[in-house]
């Protein structure tokens, strides 16, 4: 788990769960690259869908609310549905406690929770021509463009891991894997792994 820390000179150094993969995967094939996204804020929203403290939120975010399997990509905050009345608010490291005061305080006495739980995962951006190959390997998710458009957000398994896979570019060419702190090294080991037919050095 990842704790945040103040900014300060004489702060001890944050290091992600993936902190000593970092070398092997700028490795990988030049087909695929592989970066950690370690401290992102990460607020769970529960609230009925269309319900006032939604819609207190949705000003707040200045974004809507997506409907099932689906993201918000085009504000500061993506916002990936989780669930019937569930969503995952993703936002810029130290957006944190700034970001958690003003939804709290939008939505009131409303009948609505929102939870931090940046600790709990770490996200992998992956990008380039062969994610989608790569990912075929151990995701049975079709991340063909017509099933799978840019703005799909599904939890899925990977290589026998829970994750939530996020499509932010043309026919998977750009996504996000969202995956708790424990199953982030194994992920990591196995992206090395599927990679190894298509060349470079990450093994």
């Amino acid at each position: 788990m990842t704790v945040d820390t103040p900014a300060s000179p004489t702060s001890p150094a944050r290091f992600g769960p993936l902190a000593a993969w970092q070398h092997r995967l700028t490795l990988l094939p030049t087909g695929i690259r592989v970066r950690e996204l370690p401290f992102l804020t990460h607020l769970t929203l529960r609230a009925q869908p269309g319900s006032p403290a939604a819609q207190a939120v949705e000003a707040v975010l200045d974004t809507p609310l997506p409907g099932p399997v689906s993201a918000e990509l085009s504000g500061d905050v993506t916002v990936l549905w989780m669930g019937p009345d569930e969503w995952l608010l993703v936002a810029p490291d130290g957006a944190r406690h700034d970001l958690l005061a003003r939804l709290r305080w939008a939505v009131g006495e409303e009948f609505a929770t929102v939870t931090d739980v940046s600790a709990q995962r770490t996200t992998l951006a992956l990008s380039g021509p062969l994610v989608r190959t790569v990912l075929a390997q151990g995701c049975a998710i079709d991340l063909d463009a017509r099933v799978t458009p840019v703005g799909s957000s599904l939890n899925t398994l990977l290589a026998q891991a829970p994750v939530t896979l996020v499509v932010r570019g043309e026919a998977a060419c750009r996504v996000w894997l969202l995956v708790r702190s424990s199953f982030a090294p194994y992920l990591a080991a196995w992206l090395v792994d599927a990679c190894t037919e298509y060349g470079g050095g990450g093994g």
